[in-house]
């Protein structure tokens, strides 16, 4: 499993958070038994804190885990600690996509739905460029050439020999229609689009709305994400991009009603190889 100080985090708050509440300790009672507070405590419960190792073992012992699950939540804790590929950017992107970040590399697999836009994801350079440009204007040069340097980091999951990202995507045609960045650009986007489908079969899998399909709930709605994670003790997350807001979900309600959007939204696209047909043939249409 590809590592992620973010997931190394989150996985081992959870499993403190478990615990504690299984002992019906209060995190006021299990700070105060440490020496610390119980923002302490939640702040190392929800990942968006560090504790050291011996602050670890105390904890620990407060809430009766046995030397094996102490080790456990050691190794954790080191691969919390660890930098991140993405950290060198911290500076221009908000805590919250920070975090997203962490948690898309350390996911086993992403289900997505992209509404009027190819996947952040399978984007080439130069599309993503005209995004930035389209979308901020004023942004120079400089950093918007940085922000797609992380995009193009992002993907590399997808090319992963030993632990590739599985990558299940709903885009609407209207998406392959769009001339982002112009004729050019959106050859070249779609070009990509095709190989990425063809290298990667088992991994890769992009599906299209077409135009004919009816009505289904993503219709209108946002882009979003669905991560999963190798690990039984973790979670689905949601990823959720607008045109002015993100948001990081983790409740379970709101988790399944975007699993069922993604679920019915599959069911109104084509299959792999209608979709990879219907890429190709608007891709002819540009020439």
């Amino acid at each position: 499993m590809t590592s992620s100080p973010s997931v190394a985090g989150w996985e081992l708050g959870l499993r403190l958070r478990e615990r504690r509440e299984l002992m019906d300790v209060t995190a006021a009672s299990a700070g105060k038994a440490i020496d610390t507070s119980q923002s302490y405590i939640s702040g190392v419960e929800s990942g968006k804190l560090k504790i050291n190792a011996s602050k670890l073992a105390e904890l620990a012992a407060v809430l009766d885990f046995d030397a094996t699950e102490l080790e456990e939540l050691q190794e954790l804790r080191e691969a919390a600690g660890k930098r991140a590929w993405w950290s060198p950017y911290s500076a221009m992107f908000s805590a919250e996509v920070l975090r997203y970040f962490g948690f898309e590399a350390g996911a086993e697999s992403i289900r997505a739905y992209s509404a009027g836009m190819i996947t952040s994801l399978l984007q080439t350079e130069d599309y993503a460029m005209a995004i930035m440009n389209g979308g901020a204007p004023s942004i120079r040069l400089a950093e918007a050439n940085r922000r797609v340097e992380v995009r193009m980091k992002r993907q590399q999951r997808l090319d992963d020999p030993d632990d590739p990202l599985k990558l299940t995507t709903v885009i609407t045609e209207s998406a392959l229609r769009q001339m982002v960045g112009g004729p050019t650009v959106m050859a070249a986007q779609l070009d990509h689009l095709a190989a990425k489908i063809d290298q990667h079969p088992d991994t890769i899998d992009v599906r299209v709305v077409p135009f004919s399909a009816d009505y289904h709930n993503a219709i209108g709605g946002s882009t979003f994400y669905l991560l999963g994670f190798a690990s039984s003790r973790l979670p689905e997350l949601v990823w959720q991009e607008t045109v002015s807001t993100t948001d990081l979900i983790d409740q379970p309600m709101r988790i399944r009603e975007y699993s069922l959007a993604h679920s019915q939204a599959m069911d109104h696209a084509l299959d792999r190889t209608g979709s990879l047909g219907l890429i190709e043939r608007i891709r002819k249409e540009i020439e």
